[in-house]
């Protein structure tokens, strides 16, 4: 008739974010949460600074201080912006050792479940995820803060992308 499973739940997370590479190296330990928090604001703060001027003439449009009247932020400017922001998350973390500047100053990384680097598409997915529930309403604060309870650190768009932040 065929050959019986393997033994185990094929559904239940691995014990261990991967299996350690031979030769007796030890796998990398999970990045702490504060500090992915603070890597985190680092970056959005850098891609602010860089995106700044095109969103200066928005902010005149949707609030005039003279009339105190509030118009319609055009759209065109935001999608721009959400460009330059996924073009530095995916270019940085793909072809920088799964690093943006945030990551590197904070001393993390991300990898994939198995311990080898994430490259270019495993990074477009965990990206595109994460801009996709942040749009969402209150989505992208529950990613966020997907985290604090999850055993090996991962926010909803790490499970998607099956990649991990660790320590550098």
């Amino acid at each position: 008739m065929g050959t019986p499973p393997p033994p185990g739940n094929p559904y239940e997370e691995p014990r261990i974010p991967w299996t350690p590479p031979p030769f007796g190296q030890t796998a990398p330990r999970l990045a702490g949460r504060w500090r992915r928090l603070f890597a985190g604001i680092t970056d959005t703060v850098l891609v602010g600074l860089v995106t700044s001027p095109l969103t200066v003439d928005d902010l005149r449009v949707a609030y005039d201080g003279a009339t105190e009247a509030v118009a319609r932020i055009p759209v065109g400017d935001g999608l721009v912006v959400g460009a330059i922001g996924f073009l530095y998350y995916w270019l940085l973390q793909s072809f920088w050792n799964g690093q943006t500047v945030g990551k590197r100053l904070f001393g993390m990384r991300v990898v994939r479940e198995n311990g080898e680097p994430a490259g270019p598409g495993p990074i477009a997915v965990r990206q595109a995820v994460e801009i996709v529930l942040s749009w969402l309403c209150c989505l992208g604060l529950v990613n966020l803060a997907w985290i604090l309870f999850d055993r090996r650190k991962q926010a909803l768009h790490d499970k998607a992308a099956r990649t991990l932040v660790v320590d550098a």
